[in-house]
């Protein structure tokens, strides 16, 4: 649980570092939706090959990656069992009343589980590659359009910034929650799904107590500090586009035409 890697960055010197948080956050994002273009095995090897590509650019080791994709690997699995088991169409191996495995539900499962463990992978270079205040920075300005029609942009990438930031924390608090109750006799692995359940259940107080205190003190640095939102705000981090962003433009264009090559239409 401690290992978890969204929310955290990891400091490094690569030239994923040095681009601008914008630039890393638009084509996170664009990414997310260009992965609905591929749709035969071609595509997903070319996704492949270039999200592999980007970890590598991190320089930072493989182990890091796996170490924050498997604690969701497992629901990343019981998505593409719901695809293997529910998608009907094709030659069919096996069937039992509302169960069926057939040829398309293979290869949804197999595309539905490239698909979203690629997205971690990318979501998670951003994350580890760029500071939470600088994903806050890149957030406000992509909703800068928004200060048009009255809304309070600045407060809106706090709170995302402040959860992003924070997630780390609170699984943090969770796993030291968790190992005070072992050493006391608690055990979380035994037993069915319901006795687990009920394990778990006295960790949820402590850690909400913990999480509120945790909120009350950050408000009352952050009053104390005087914030008063953007108003009469000066910056210290100021964001500027350079050439490892156009680096990162071109490479994402290129992503996006071999994908509409080889797509099936």
């Amino acid at each position: 649980m401690n290992k978890i890697l969204i929310g955290r960055y990891i400091a490094g010197d690569s030239i994923v570092y040095k681009m601008d948080p914008r630039g890393k956050l638009v084509a996170t994002i664009l990414f997310i939706f260009v992965i609905f273009l591929a749709n035969n095995p071609a595509t997903y090897a070319i996704l492949t090959i270039f999200s592999l590509v980007a970890v590598a650019a991190t320089k930072l080791k493989g182990k890091v990656f796996w170490d924050g994709v498997k604690p969701i690997i497992w629901l990343i699995l019981f998505t593409s069992l719901l695809q293997l088991f529910f998608t009907v169409g094709g030659k069919v191996y096996w069937q039992w009343m509302m169960l069926a495995v057939s040829s398309y539900g293979i290869i949804n499962a197999i595309y539905i589980f490239i698909r979203f463990t690629l997205i971690v992978l990318i979501s998670t270079v951003m994350t580890v590659t760029t500071m939470p205040l600088e994903i806050a920075d890149a957030i406000e300005w992509l909703l800068t359009p928004l200060k048009l029609f009255k809304v309070p942009v600045d407060k809106i990438a706090l709170v995302m910034s402040i959860a992003l930031r924070f997630v780390p924390t609170l699984f943090d608090q969770t796993f030291k929650i968790m190992n005070a109750q072992r050493a006391r006799g608690a055990d979380f692995n035994n037993g069915g799904l319901i006795t687990r359940a009920k394990a778990i259940t006295p960790l949820l107080v402590p850690l909400f107590i913990s999480s509120l205190e945790t909120a009350i003190d950050l408000a009352t640095a952050m009053e104390s500090r005087g914030y008063r939102g953007d108003q009469g705000r000066t910056r210290y981090r100021i964001l500027q586009w350079s050439l490892y962003d156009l680096i990162n433009l071109v490479y994402f264009i290129i992503l996006v035409i071999l994908l509409l090559i080889f797509r099936t239409h």
